[in-house]
């Protein structure tokens, strides 16, 4: 489950790579780009694990493969690392990634309390803490995700004890290999882990990481299956990214998006809907592929940023009963 980014940075390292993904899971509209990074761009259902098991082993063996990597999450990962553990193609132990996903949070804590997401990545069973980023909400009551800053705005007390709940977490997962993305909600009672998985923070939060810090969370993946620790950076700015918030219908017209492209501080903004398209609703995943990534000296200011950018974006929409 590469993103097109994804393999187009393991092609740049000097990678070969096959792509295995679900025409089917909802995120995966970008599957043109992932193919032209690709040796082979392979489909398959991944409710069927019989054949997703099958395809993982043939494909290994025809074109003699060093390592099978799951870049994504769900229900496909842990037959995928099964396979891959047993053709040797694999550093993590299948029981590492069934620990990570035991601690998922049964009594998920208040909405209230906030929430960060930490990106690690490990390299020989060392685990390296990316950064941190925090939620945006809509506030009560609902507390809706609206997006991402980076770096959270934290004091040094608290981010090296949530650095340490997370790599505690990993070491004991029996973990030797590749990101994490880690969601943890800081309670009244000190920071408590929601939530773990073995891939790449999703919502663009590597390229937060990269506008802030200069630091490629993605290439240095690749760089890790060369043995090459990570030389991470510290951060110098904020990045933010904000959702532009649609409601679900008709996509009738739209304005804005090319003055957003242009404006000098926005690094990264996607629109990907055309005229007649369907918006999803906001509880829908895809209803984050439409966003701006803007950059800043401070929260305050990245927040007026989005701001602005979501004021330039005009739709028209029709709902439907």
């Amino acid at each position: 489950m590469p993103y097109h980014q994804l393999a187009r940075k393991a092609a740049e390292a000097g990678f070969r790579v096959w792509s295995l993904w679900d025409p089917q899971i909802p995120e995966a509209d970008f599957l043109s780009q992932v193919a032209d990074a690709s040796e082979e761009l392979l489909h398959t259902s991944f409710a069927d694990e019989a054949r997703l098991r099958q395809l993982v082993t043939q494909i290994s063996h025809q074109h003699n493969l060093g390592t099978v990597l799951h870049c994504g999450s769900g229900p496909s990962v842990l037959p995928v690392a099964e396979e891959a553990w047993h053709l040797g193609l694999s550093p993590n132990p299948p029981e590492a990634l069934r620990r990570l996903r035991e601690v998922n949070e049964p009594n998920e804590p208040s909405v209230e309390a906030p929430r960060l997401t930490v990106q690690t990545l490990t390299v020989d069973g060392c685990h390296h803490v990316v950064g941190m980023a925090t939620q945006r909400t809509s506030g009560p009551p609902d507390f809706a995700v609206t997006g991402y800053l980076f770096p959270a705005p934290l004091s040094n007390l608290e981010r090296e004890t949530v650095e340490q709940l997370v790599c505690g977490l990993l070491r004991a997962s029996g973990y030797r290999f590749g990101p994490a993305h880690t969601e943890v909600a800081l309670t009244a009672d000190g920071p408590r882990v929601v939530c773990c998985q073995p891939r790449l923070s999703p919502d663009r939060i590597p390229l937060l990481i990269q506008v802030a810090s200069g630091f490629d969370c993605e290439a240095a993946l690749f760089d890790a299956l060369l043995g090459e620790a990570p030389q991470l950076r510290p951060a110098h700015q904020y990045a933010e990214i904000g959702f532009f918030p649609l409601s679900e219908g008709r996509l009738l017209t739209y304005t804005g998006t090319e003055d957003i492209a242009v404006t000098p501080w926005v690094r990264g903004a996607r629109f990907p809907y055309t005229v007649h398209d369907w918006i999803p609703p906001a509880t829908d995943p895809r209803s984050r592929r439409a966003y701006v990534v803007v950059e800043g000296d401070s929260p305050e200011i990245t927040r007026e940023r989005v701001r602005q950018a979501r004021a330039d974006l005009v739709t028209g929409i029709r709902t439907e009963g």
